[in-house]
């Protein structure tokens, strides 16, 4: 498939790793630069992927050489766009003249951007088995990818990134735990009891629009498993993840996740309680102890999203000193049955 005179668009699975090692590399320093995020583990990861030929997407090259990427995974008849990426500066390897002739050809790290997600939208929309696509792109800008998205037919979310700095936070949690209820460290085989937490916590939530893994258990668990177990976000940190049980039922009814997203950046992964709990300041509780553990761990900020439309949540992140560094989109295409 092509686009233009020089840039073409193919298949990801046509190229080995190391043919994307330097717009990984640079893409890095964007993770770096923008969200005080390491990079590293995902683009470890994603080369491994690279190199098995498993993974779904599409790679621009302009005159042979690669200059973007945009990729996608499968989960059963859903698809969740992973990235999409075009190197920083890059315009064209061809004159100046010979761009002005070309017509229509893009010509900008956003154009590229654009015309790979083009080509992964009419890939997916056209493949009978996807119902239902998700994207959250988060390095990219709210509003820098929109209009390709709508016009695609998604829905737009607007998400904020939140960061706190950690500078004094040691010794400031506070624990006033109910008697009735149970405090303490993560641990692995909370997963099931937090997946039906999670279940109960995002039902008619914001966040189970854009993630319909919240909407059960077992998606629950799915979501918990590539957290904890599979460095989806960052490294698991154990020692800031912290549930909230209640004694007589053994029923969790609060937890706070976190992981390490660079040597000096932590990230709340998931926050959340049980709605017949909240309104306690169990959520204020769980955010207060996991900020101290970071601090504790050296890290000098811990960052969270949230959506939009969670404004009950925003309101409690920035009386817990957390500000809006960045805004992103959520993007949803749900696939219409006609009978």
């Amino acid at each position: 498939m092509t686009s233009g005179i020089s840039l073409e668009i193919l298949d990801l699975r046509h190229f080995a790793a190391s043919l994307l090692r330097p717009l990984l590399e640079a893409e890095g320093e964007v993770w770096r630069e923008r969200l005080h995020w390491d990079y590293g583990t995902s683009a470890r990861l994603l080369m491994q992927y690279l190199d098995s030929r498993m993974l779904p997407g599409y790679a621009a090259l302009d005159g042979g050489k690669v200059t973007g990427y945009a990729f996608c995974v499968y989960e059963e008849t859903k698809a969740v766009i992973g990235d999409v990426f075009a190197m920083p500066g890059e315009q064209t390897n061809r004159p100046a003249a010979m761009v002005a002739a070309e017509a229509g050809r893009p010509q900008t790290p956003l154009e590229i951007e654009k015309t790979l997600l083009r080509h992964l939208f009419e890939t997916l929309q056209h493949s009978p088995h996807v119902e239902r696509i998700e994207s959250q792109l988060l390095l990219h800008p709210a509003g820098a990818h929109g209009g390709a998205f709508r016009d695609a037919g998604f829905e737009l979310y607007r998400r904020y990134f939140m960061v706190q700095g950690l500078a004094g936070r040691r010794g400031q949690a506070h624990l006033e735990v109910p008697r009735e209820l149970e405090f303490r460290l993560w641990r692995d085989d909370d997963l099931m009891e937090a997946g039906r937490l999670i279940s109960q916590a995002y039902a008619e939530h914001p966040d189970s629009l854009i993630n319909d893994q919240y909407r059960s258990p077992h998606g629950s668990m799915r979501f918990l498993h590539n957290i904890v177990r599979y460095s989806g976000c960052g490294t698991f940190a154990p020692q800031v993840s912290h549930v909230i049980f209640e004694r007589s039922s053994r029923e969790m009814v609060g937890l706070v996740l976190g992981s390490k997203v660079s040597q000096r950046s932590g990230h709340i992964t998931q926050l959340c309680v049980r709605p017949d709990y909240r309104r306690r300041q169990l959520g204020r509780m769980l955010l207060s102890v996991a900020s101290e553990k970071f601090a504790q761990e050296g890290v000098q900020e811990v960052s969270l999203t949230v959506t939009e439309a969670n404004t009950r949540a925003i309101q409690l992140y920035r009386s817990e000193g957390y500000e809006c560094l960045h805004m992103f989109d959520a993007a949803v295409w749900q696939r219409d049955h006609i009978a």
